[in-house]
């Protein structure tokens, strides 16, 4: 049943959110950010905090998780004791819960159940002492945890050892998509520091294409794939400024290729890829377009059909074509032109402009359909046309 080799995907653990590359693209400034907040860790055993911001896939649990491992690494060379555990408070958002997966550090058997939270803070702090380690608490989607009123936990970390003789190196990172240092108690953001904060700008479309190349090379088999297909990826991606989506839609649209058989990715995978993530463009919707602009979209679907972008010229002889097909006589090129427009602003298409080597008269534009595949799309139009043909 799995003794088949692939024939596109050659290494699909680089593919999972899970793995980490060793090299995060245009993270620098963020990493470089986290050591200045963490060094003093390192130095002199201090206790830090940061709190880490910005938007989905903007790559801040890997870029901390790297951050981590790193510093880890750094440790571990210099005979510097160090722990660390992320927490996923999507996954734990109660006090006890995350409690309990911090102690598991050190005590893998700690049972679920049976300690309140105040008995497992000094647990756990005894561990700390005990292992004489700087230990580092990353809780990853904190909001889901500040949401629910856990802020005391949080300041509990902040102030590990104020109470206590012995000195506890316990330092925090939040991590959110939401700005919550507003939502925290006057307490905990005194220790906290507005200062520590490392906000995430948003991918651009060029960011987000040298990631999915990363991963391409070292995933998927080298001659099944074009770099328009990469282009194509990170042009969907770019919508949302999502890493983890230019992820997903190449292992999505590799293993589809897979299932077919083929051996390289086609841009038909990536819209049945993007499809499969947002869903299907419904009947009622290509109906509301009018039949006008679903000629030229019934047109631009059929000349797509085994490319990733047409040019509005290829779409037009096709737009000929399928006019003719209906017995409708073919709008003028200003008005396709417009009706091209009026698909895009709709959310149907995209286009853009590229400079084509000898080309006369500028630039060429370019249309392509990136939500759903070609081929399903034109049979789709077809069904709505035939039942429109009255109107015809």
């Amino acid at each position: 049943m799995f003794d088949k080799a692939s024939s596109v995907i050659k290494d699909a653990s680089k593919l999972t959110f899970d793995y980490v590359p060793v090299d995060l693209i245009n993270r620098e400034t963020e990493m470089s950010m986290l050591e200045m907040l963490m060094r003093p860790v390192v130095e002199n055993a201090s206790s830090e905090t940061a709190f880490v911001t910005g938007n989905v896939g903007a790559g801040k649990t890997a870029t901390v998780k790297r951050f981590c491992m790193n510093m880890a690494d750094y440790c571990g060379r210099n005979n510097i004791p160090f722990g660390y555990v992320l927490v996923n408070c999507r996954q734990r958002n109660t006090d006890s819960s995350v409690l309990i997966q911090l102690i598991r550090y050190f005590d893998p058997e700690f049972p679920d159940k049976g300690f309140a939270p105040a008995d497992m803070l000094q647990i756990l702090r005894r561990h700390i002492v005990k292992s004489h380690k700087r230990f580092l608490i990353v809780l990853d989607e904190a909001d889901s945890l500040i949401q629910r009123g856990s802020t005391d936990l949080i300041y509990q970390f902040t102030r590990f050892s104020d109470a206590e003789t012995t000195r506890v190196s316990l330092s925090l990172i939040l991590i959110s998509q939401q700005y919550m240092m507003d939502r925290l108690d006057t307490a905990s953001i005194s220790t906290f520091k507005r200062s520590n904060t490392v906000r995430f700008r948003r991918y651009t479309k060029e960011d987000l294409r040298t990631i999915v190349e990363s991963r391409a090379k070292m995933a998927i088999i080298d001659g099944c794939y074009e770099e328009d297909i990469l282009d194509f990826i990170a042009d969907i991606a770019s919508e949302t400024s999502d890493a983890r989506c230019a992820i997903e839609l190449l292992d999505r649209s590799a293993r589809i290729a897979e299932s077919r058989g083929a051996s390289a990715i086609t841009g038909e995978d990536v819209r049945e890829s993007k499809n499969m993530m947002i869903g299907l463009v419904d009947a009622e919707k290509l109906v509301a377009l009018g039949k006008s602009r679903l000629l030229v979209l019934l047109a631009i679907a059929r000349c797509i059909r085994h490319k990733v972008y047409v040019t509005m010229a290829a779409a037009e002889k096709t737009y000929a074509v399928v006019c003719e097909e209906y017995e409708v006589e073919a709008k003028k090129h200003t008005r396709v032109w417009s009706l091209v427009t009026e698909l895009e602003k709709k959310g149907m298409i995209k286009t853009f402009k590229r400079t084509e080597p000898g080309e006369r008269g500028g630039a060429v534009l370019y249309i392509s359909l990136p939500d759903i595949p070609a081929e399903m799309l034109a049979k789709k139009i077809e069904t709505v046309l035939e039942e429109l043909s009255d109107e015809l």
